[in-house]
């Protein structure tokens, strides 16, 4: 199947309503044009719609409780925010989640749909809003209230009230655990990288440089998917905000935050909880032309996969690559850019030594060789989730673009974005730079 990005954008903290205004794009398929000012092969096949990235926005990804103390735009259901963004009421919208890789999985499901011929253009993103997430009541007080909603007597209600005790008024408060382990994905990141030996020098390293190629990124105005958005009683919000350069000598100075007092995982190199928002424009290529569009970049090839949830939560990207690499026909060296999730420095090196490894690859993934790592100096060129923010459901948007970006800033024709997600999940994806 063959995909197409036009245009990706993301702006600050949005909410889904927010998402779908900026993501108005359209997906387009049709047959690729023959002329190519590319030498490698394209991935078209005969037969087969070609469906493109059109356009994408993102808002600016802001570290959470920062600028945000309310909720109001929000919306769980995502008719009411495509309503709220002044779609028609005769389109149908709905929610998809897979934690890390959720708008990954909307914009998949798009392709799917357009190339089902379903329809041709599609609207797909994600939001998340850390600064301020849902809280529950406690289960006692929880079964308390729905008894009182059933109680029949003002006797049966005053006997429920009576049961009530300081303690059931304790909230649950919310925490990034796996469900299956009970654990952190921080603490996941430590094991994992004390596993494959990453060091806390490598990790800080790794941290920094993604910082760095951020703020670069950020000042030669190559960041420009996102785009402004008025806060409500505060100044409009035109830029990722938690971007912050430091040195090693700084880094160094962090305490671990998961396993201590021995750890290597810390606040520095990990991505922080952040709120944003991000949606695309996903057209057939016929649509999208007919529509006078100019397409970003060809969505082609993707997959999904799952592991052990303990010991290999994070290993997505290396189960991942070699697989939408065999469906594609392509090795790693034909890809021109890559864009992999950053959850945390230690979570991305040891997945670049899982993918060096001959032995790793036939005693866990049933192969004969290593599929190799990335070489550093096509990866993540512009910062990633490290730097730039994590919305958890508003990443795998911000990768599709990024990729489709870079392709027409750098003059590369594939890129690979690949990234991991709670319940041991990855996701990886082909894109491939529209003809200029």
């Amino acid at each position: 199947m063959a995909s197409m990005l036009l245009t990706s954008l993301r702006s600050s903290p949005l909410t889904s309503v927010q998402a779908a205004q900026f993501g108005r794009m359209s997906w387009v398929s049709a047959e690729l044009t023959k002329t190519s000012r590319y030498s490698k092969k394209t991935l078209a096949k005969p037969g087969v719609k070609n469906i493109v990235l059109v356009d994408g926005v993102r808002t600016p990804f802001l570290q959470s409780d920062i600028l945000f103390c309310f909720c109001k735009y929000i919306f769980f259901c995502f008719s009411f925010a495509a309503l709220g963004a002044g779609f028609s009421d005769k389109t149908p919208a709905h929610t998809v989640t897979m934690a890390c890789i959720s708008s990954n999985q909307a914009m998949t499901t798009a392709v799917g749909l357009i190339a089902a011929g379903q329809c041709d253009a599609v609207v797909a993103g994600g939001v998340e809003f850390m600064s301020d997430v849902p809280i529950r009541h406690s289960r006692k007080m929880r079964k308390t209230m729905l008894s009182l909603n059933k109680a029949k007597t003002l006797g049966a209600r005053l006997s429920l009230l009576g049961s009530i005790r300081l303690a059931h008024l304790s909230p649950e408060l919310p925490a990034v655990a796996e469900f299956s382990t009970a654990e952190t994905m921080g603490h996941s990141a430590d094991r994992l990288a004390a596993a494959f030996g990453v060091s806390r020098l490598e990790q800080d390293e790794f941290a920094l440089r993604s910082h760095t190629l951020a703020k670069k990124a950020q000042d030669g105005g190559m960041l420009s998917d996102v785009i402004s958005f008025k806060v409500p009683g505060r100044d409009i919000v035109s830029k990722d905000n938690g971007i912050r350069p430091a040195t090693m000598e700084q880094l160094a100075k962090l305490k671990p935050a998961f396993i201590k007092p021995h750890g290597t995982v810390t606040a520095a190199n990990s991505s922080f909880l952040t709120d944003g928002a991000s949606a695309v424009l996903i057209m057939s290529e016929e649509k999208a032309l007919a529509m006078g569009y100019k397409p970003k970049a060809y969505l082609r090839d993707f997959v999904y996969v799952s592991q052990d949830p303990k010991d290999q939560l994070l290993l997505g990207p290396t189960y991942a690559t070699p697989k939408v690499l065999e469906k594609s026909g392509l090795t790693l060296n034909d890809i021109d850019v890559f864009e992999f999730h950053e959850a945390f420095a230690g979570q991305i090196m040891a997945n670049l030594k899982a993918m060096e490894s001959d032995w790793f690859a036939q005693t866990y993934m049933g192969r004969k060789t290593k599929v190799g790592a990335p070489p550093m100096e096509k990866f993540n060129t512009w910062g990633g989730s490290l730097s730039l923010g994590h919305p958890f459901a508003a990443t795998g948007c911000r990768l599709v673009t990024t990729v489709a970006h870079r392709l027409q800033k750098e003059g590369g024709q594939y890129g690979l974005v690949a990234a991991c997600a709670a319940g041991g999940q990855g996701h990886a994806m082909v894109i491939e730079a529209y003809p200029q």
